[in-house]
């Protein structure tokens, strides 16, 4: 039998194990069945857990597929510092390329961007967060002087996203780190200094 077999009685998991099992169990269900087959109960079975613990732990199903969410995209996606804006995008964008080339890539991208009326969209918040990220990285260039003063790292981000984005959503062609760079320098190159 596995974890995921409702015959099978839930593991004794506490405390960071637990929590690593639950999230991992989090994406893989969320990968497999989409938003409306992601249910605490299966996320429970999956992660081999009580379901009460999970409740206990999270609160609401909301809150534990925003933590995993999150949690997947920022651990694929670490904010490199560099010393060089450039450097420090491209890595990056190259982490989001790498991420959404793959299956569960490309099925988180479409669930953070899926509406399920059972959830609060707090999708909103959950962009902003991880555009602001990014916007880190943009703000260093600022100061170090290798972009203008009046850059706007919020756009210089969402520029480069949204191109990787809508390939991975809608065109379908391929997604490398080469994409990436291009992406970077087509969306700095409007952000020089004079």
């Amino acid at each position: 039998m596995t974890p995921s077999d409702p015959n099978t009685p839930p593991l004794r998991r506490r405390g960071a194990r637990m929590r690593s099992a639950v999230l991992s169990a989090t994406v893989d269900v969320l990968t497999e069945h989409g938003l409306a087959g992601t249910t605490v109960g299966a996320v429970a079975r999956a992660a081999g857990v009580h379901e009460t613990s999970v409740y206990r732990r999270w609160g609401s199903r909301e809150k534990l597929i925003l933590e995993a969410l999150s949690e997947q995209l920022d651990a694929a996606m670490p904010v490199p510092d560099t010393g060089r804006v450039r450097d420090d995008l491209t890595l990056y964008f190259g982490a989001l390329a790498r991420l959404l080339a793959t299956q569960q890539g490309e099925a988180l991208l479409r669930l953070s961007a899926e509406r399920d009326d059972t959830l609060p969209d707090r999708r909103l918040d959950y962009w902003t967060e991880r555009l602001e990220r990014g916007a880190v990285m943009v703000r260093r260039g600022v100061e170090r002087g290798e972009l203008a003063p009046d850059t706007d790292p919020g756009l210089v981000i969402e520029a480069i996203s949204g191109a990787l984005f809508t390939r991975a959503l809608i065109s379908g062609a391929p997604l490398d780190e080469r994409l990436a760079e291009r992406l970077v320098t087509l969306a700095l190159t409007g952000s020089l200094p004079d």
